[in-house]
């Protein structure tokens, strides 16, 4: 007994010599944060200036407005008037990843889609655009990275075939910011998902996702197969579906239909009055309101747009006026002079004595969380 005693007073000496561990710092959080909020604080850190995609529309909203001058634009964001740094009206050279949903529920859809690669170079890319070809299901496979040979990109979207039943769509999205973000900045960095507008199994989160798009400058549109997959899966298709344009449908109450009036009742305009709470809404936190309309929230929040299709005549149609926006598009860039303020930033943009609407992303995040 004794010597049991030596031996623990021994062992308690040599315990109380030892250095205290080290408590955790309490004033970093990185090595707790996902790889993907370790890049958007670098983001929200590194922010710069803001890059601004606007569409102009005539007054009706049934034409674009092209051959505009760089001093005929003003921005505002959260309504302070901003020096703009430049305005291009020019076509500047585009990097795309295309993201196509590849799980099994778009089996029978896909060989609709493996026949437009070869219309991406000619009519999206022109001559200077690259593109990336990405592929998802419950895997996120880089099936051809940036190339400029259209032969390669036909070849690639070619090859995509159907797979498991997950749709990991938002991750899809985090992976091609990424891929992107390692390209030329000044390249117009574009985002093309074929595929339905909601997620089954990503482990990125939608706000931040969002969040991230916004500050890597990347605008997002969608060709949704949605609308085309609920008909080929539902148990008695509608004998007489309906083949009408939705200008050709009846107004409620006699309300006349003007190009305007039918996207506000068959359609959305894009514009960013109506979807800004909804975007506040999101960035707070308050609800996921977005869990289910995943194309929605991103075509909108970063000024691009969406589109259906049903047949493969519907389908190229939409790669087809995807291609015309983009090259009626105006690039605004400037650096805010409101940096400070944390929160929603509200950007507006307007034409100098002209009754134009213009069409541009609602707005971005500014978190004062890593200033």
């Amino acid at each position: 007994m004794p010597r049991l005693f030596i031996l623990c007073l021994l062992s308690g000496l040599l315990m109380a010599q030892q250095p205290a561990p080290t408590q955790p710092s309490t004033q970093t959080t990185t090595e707790a944060e996902t790889p993907q909020q370790q890049e958007i604080a670098k983001f929200i850190t590194t922010l710069q200036q803001v890059l601004v995609p606007v569409m102009v529309y005539d007054r009706r909203r049934s034409n674009f407005v092209n051959g505009l001058q760089p001093d005929q634009f003003r921005l505002f964001d959260n309504d302070k008037e901003q020096n703009l740094s430049s305005v291009d009206v020019t076509y500047t050279p585009i990097s795309l990843v295309v993201a196509i949903q590849a799980n099994s529920r778009a089996e029978k859809i896909l060989p609709q889609v493996n026949r437009i690669g070869a219309m991406l170079k000619p009519i999206i890319l022109g001559d200077q655009g690259e593109a990336a070809v990405v592929a998802f299901d419950s895997r996120i496979r880089v099936v051809q990275p940036f190339t400029s040979d259209a032969d390669l990109i036909t070849k690639a979207v070619k090859s995509i075939q159907p797979g498991s039943t997950s749709s990991r769509l938002v991750d899809a999205v985090e992976e091609s910011i990424r891929l992107l973000n390692h390209r030329d900045k000044n390249r117009r960095h574009l985002l093309l998902v074929i595929g339905e507008g909601r997620d089954y199994g990503s482990e990125a989160r939608t706000r931040e996702t969002l969040q991230f798009l916004q500050l890597s400058s990347v605008t997002a549109y969608w060709v949704d197969m949605s609308h085309i997959l609920g008909t080929l899966t539902q148990a008695a298709p509608d004998p007489r579906p309906d083949t009408l344009p939705p200008a050709m449908h009846p107004m409620p109450g006699g309300v006349p239909a003007t190009p305007t009036t039918v996207m506000q009742t068959y359609g959305t305009d894009g514009s960013s009055a109506e979807f800004l709470p909804l975007m506040e809404e999101i960035f707070r936190d308050v609800t996921n309101v977005f869990r289910h309309t995943v194309a929605e929230l991103y075509t909108k929040g970063t000024g691009g747009n969406q589109f259906t299709f049903a047949t493969q005549r519907g389908l190229e149609s939409a790669i087809q006026e995807i291609s015309d926006q983009l090259h009626s598009q105006y690039l605004i860039t400037y650096t805010p002079n409101n940096k400070e303020e944390g929160g929603f930033h509200h950007i507006t943009v307007q034409v100098i004595d002209r009754d134009y609407k213009c069409q541009t992303k609602p707005g971005y995040y500014m978190s004062t969380k890593f200033n």
